[in-house]
């Protein structure tokens, strides 16, 4: 009987540590996830490579979390395939995403697993945390109340506290009455291809101006589309639009 099976949790969400630096904490994190069912480790450009001897040595007995670690080089190939995402933070940021406490961010993602929605949880690297651009591309924020004057936590801890309240959810998960419906809830990748579309097309208008404002435009872009959590019929209907827009503006 495999891990998952003895814990009774079925399916949870993946855990994407974003450039983490230390081998040492990347095994934390996979004993931590392993202690409440969580297998899905994922890896976005770890500072000292990948494997990493220090890792397999932290994590002791759970070694299939890090033999099975996919690794990425960027963080918008890593939730591709994902359809809901949380970043952890301490800081609100000005990015105007919901805010979840530990217990209402682990029944959210009880709530969307269990209508078979791929879900992950983004961590930063221990110096800084998660950046802006990381964060910009989350549903949501997975913040954990700390004392004000001392935010920081430690990688491995931080996912302990985050796999504990998915364990903890297991058995006090309610509907929220949110958008999810039969149809099949878009992932990031294809929030990501509608985002290109549309800034692609917008180049074109001179929308975009002034020039040194255009990052910080195409951020707030993604991020409202990404907070609508579509799903993927209404993704080609509005690369549809587009499309046609664009072509109707070239006189086609």
């Amino acid at each position: 009987m495999s891990v998952m099976q003895k814990s009774g949790l079925g399916p949870g969400p993946l855990i994407i540590l974003v450039e983490p630096q230390m081998g040492e904490n990347i095994g934390a994190a996979a004993r931590a996830m392993l202690n409440f069912g969580l297998t899905g480790l994922r890896l976005v450009k770890p500072r000292d490579g990948w494997p990493n001897a220090k890792a397999g040595a932290m994590a002791a007995g759970a070694a299939a979390v890090i033999d099975n670690a996919r690794v990425f080089g960027n963080l918008e190939e890593a939730i591709a395939d994902c359809q809901y995402v949380l970043a952890t933070t301490a800081r609100k940021r000005e990015l105007h995403l919901p805010v979840f406490e530990p217990p209402a961010a682990a029944e959210q993602l009880h709530h969307r697993i269990d209508a078979d929605q791929t879900c992950a949880i983004l961590f930063g690297p221990e110096r800084a945390g998660l950046a802006t651009e990381h964060v910009a591309l989350a549903h949501g924020i997975f913040t954990i109340p700390v004392n004000p004057a001392f935010s920081s936590i430690n990688l491995g801890a931080s996912v302990l506290l985050a796999a504990y309240e998915w364990g903890c959810a297991a058995g006090r998960t309610q509907s929220f009455g949110s958008r999810i419906d039969t149809a099949t809830a878009a992932t990031q990748g294809d929030v990501d291809g509608l985002v290109g579309h549309l800034v692609s097309a917008l180049k074109d208008t001179g929308y975009f101006y002034p020039p040194e404002k255009r990052e910080v435009m195409e951020r707030n872009i993604r991020t409202v589309l990404t907070r609508v959590e579509f799903a993927q019929n209404e993704i080609h209907l509005l690369r549809g639009v587009v499309k046609a827009l664009s072509e109707k503006r070239r006189g086609k």
